[in-house]
């Protein structure tokens, strides 16, 4: 078996970057509320935002050892998405492996598991999605797989679809879809905006969303 397959870029710079302005909710509408990612993983430091071409990595239980061989191989703005067989309560990843992932110029780190430094990782920038902290240790002994097809907090992610996370979660894009889900989301912002727009003029939710006959449907009674 191979257990590293070369990196594949199926999504246009262009159209990462676009993603980069839009929030995760809107995007994960905007598919048809698709690729939703178990709120279970979420940022490790407030603030945290990441958004490119998953590079997926299958660890063994307590041993990180394709995560240093995914520091070696992942292409700049790539983003680590790892899982590791529900062993979550090790410290995967740490400040000397965020170090190495901020020079080479990867884009984040996912993981379906913990991570330890963490207020240092938070200092030097290093955007990271996580079960939680452990300083639990790991071994380097055991071979997994980079680059193939992971279930990953829920969902199935390829290598090279689009994963984004911010404050309010997390999403993955397939790949082929990104740029009909780029156009809706964009048609989604504006949307939104004009919504706000009328909010702030005083219309009330209830009247914008027409929700009138959904309460007499239900019965609402009222004093």
């Amino acid at each position: 078996m191979i257990h590293v397959l070369k990196e594949k870029r199926i999504v246009e710079e262009s159209i990462i970057q676009a993603f980069r302005e839009i929030g995760v909710a809107t995007v994960y509408e905007a598919s048809g509320r698709k690729g939703y990612i178990n709120n279970g993983i979420k940022p490790a430091a407030h603030g945290n935002r990441i958004c490119g071409p998953a590079y997926t990595v299958q660890c063994a239980p307590g041993d990180n050892l394709m995560l240093h061989k995914a520091l070696q191989r992942a292409q700049p703005g790539a983003v680590i998405v790892a899982t590791v067989g529900d062993a979550f309560d090790y410290g995967y990843w740490g400040g000397l492996m965020a170090t190495a992932a901020v020079a080479r110029g990867i884009a984040g780190l996912a993981i379906d598991g913990c991570i330890r430094d963490s207020e240092e990782i938070a200092r030097m920038g290093f955007p990271v999605f996580c079960r939680g902290f452990s300083i639990r240790g790991t071994t380097k002994s055991t071979l997994g797989l980079i680059n193939y097809p992971i279930n990953f907090g829920g969902m199935t992610i390829f290598p090279g679809d689009l994963i984004m996370g911010d404050e309010d979660g997390m999403v993955v894009v397939r790949a082929q879809e990104c740029a009909e889900v780029l156009e809706k989301s964009r048609a989604r912002v504006a949307f939104e905006e004009e919504k706000a727009k009328q909010l702030k003029a005083g219309i009330s939710s209830v009247e914008l969303n027409k929700l009138e006959p959904v309460f007499e449907q239900l019965g609402l009674l009222e004093e």
